[in-house]
């Protein structure tokens, strides 16, 4: 495996690194006397959020070099680190591009990559930052979209959310519709506090997990990303990749409120999805109109379900629906006064633990969860 700036040591012994006590994740190990390496190295783990740990060799701390998440061994310190305990997670990292040694040295202390600054810089800092953020299993991510206009995907999407968090899964609902109203709007919270789209458009590279996760308001006890009422009406793909990508890595559940046409930044939605759910009304003119969603969606998303609407109308269940669509059937979301439009009582789709669409939602949770091999 090769990247720019980093390479993987080919047979390298390694084993992995003990967690930190109480499951706490510290910052990264850096093992240097070299002074501008040193800063460099510095610089990289503030602009991950990390705080590491610096020595000229090996620490004499009892179990400091087995217990960091990650180890950075600057080049002029590979002699001193040579006897060091094998392990994984060993970084070995330099600036000559033209030194064949390396390699050698590399081999020598067990180093997974040998790293070259500064182009490997990007590489480093999501490293870095991911040992930070103690990294684990991706949240389940599931994107609704409409089969044709006012299908009630929206509510849906909502309902799915407020059941995860409920079920006590940390829980983010992201609003990708500009066009849509707000998802903050149907939850209630549209004066709420926190950042909207518009303040992660000229987002760049990897955009922390938990900072993200603080940023966002708190409704109904999960995070939502949804728009303001201002006039951006899109954000840069790159960005929607660096917010999604950070959502997932928290764990939990991601549930995505999806638009009907599929632009660049919806692109870059459907292939963080796990699973994709097509909230089709049981009529012969939604069915047509969500060939045309489901043959635009399908070309990027592999796992797209049918979530059937009733009432249905004669001559069509949800099994019909399904297979005129030529997709697997998620179910029939049940016939309920919030699915169709808010009821204004300050609650949100699926709040009533006990109806129908909590049921619907809290069963689909259950399945798809078994499936992902998370429950």
């Amino acid at each position: 495996m090769q990247r720019r700036g980093t390479q993987t040591v080919p047979g390298a012994v390694t084993h992995d690194p003990p967690p930190a006590a109480g499951g706490r994740r510290s910052g990264p190990l850096i093992v240097t006397e070299d002074a501008e390496l040193l800063d460099d190295l510095l610089r990289l783990c503030a602009a991950a959020g990390a705080t590491p740990e610096v020595h000229p060799g090996v620490p004499e701390r009892s179990g400091s070099w087995e217990a960091a998440p990650l180890v950075l061994v600057g080049d002029d310190a590979a002699r001193r680190v040579r006897g060091a305990a094998r392990r994984r997670g060993v970084v070995l990292v330099g600036r000559d591009q033209d030194d064949s040694g390396v390699w050698r040295r590399a081999v020598e202390i067990g180093a997974d990559h040998v790293l070259m600054l500064p182009d490997g810089e990007q590489w480093l800092v999501d490293r870095i930052a991911d040992v930070a953020e103690g990294v684990g299993r991706p949240a389940l991510t599931v994107g609704v979209i409409g089969g044709r206009g006012g299908a009630g995907a929206s509510t849906l999407a909502c309902a799915l959310a407020v059941t995860s968090a409920r079920e006590g899964l940390r829980t983010l609902l992201v609003d990708a519709d500009p066009l849509g109203g707000g998802l903050d709007v149907l939850l209630g919270g549209e004066t709420a506090e926190g950042l909207r789209w518009p303040a992660f458009a000229a987002s760049r590279g990897r955009v922390g997990g938990g900072a993200l996760e603080e940023s966002l308001p708190r409704l109904h006890s999960l995070r939502v990303l949804s728009w303001d009422r201002g006039d951006c009406v899109a954000v840069p793909p790159q960005a929607v990749r660096a917010v999604l990508a950070a959502a997932r890595r928290r764990g939990g559940t991601v549930v995505v409120d999806l638009p009907r046409r599929v632009d660049d930044g919806v692109a870059e939605v459907l292939t963080q999805l796990d699973l994709g759910l097509l909230v089709v009304p049981a009529e012969l003119r939604a069915v047509a109109a969500a060939g045309r969603v489901a043959s635009a969606v399908g070309m990027v998303l592999r796992d797209l379900r049918v979530a059937v609407r009733g009432p249905c109308a004669p001559g069509l269940d949800d099994r019909e629906v399904a297979r005129l669509l030529r997709l697997p059937l998620a179910g029939q979301v049940p016939v309920e006064a919030g699915l169709l439009r808010p009821s204004g009582s300050g609650k949100p789709p699926g709040a009533a633990p006990r109806g129908p669409l909590a049921r619907f939602c809290k069963e689909f949770w259950e399945r798809a969860l078994i499936e992902a091999g998370t429950s």
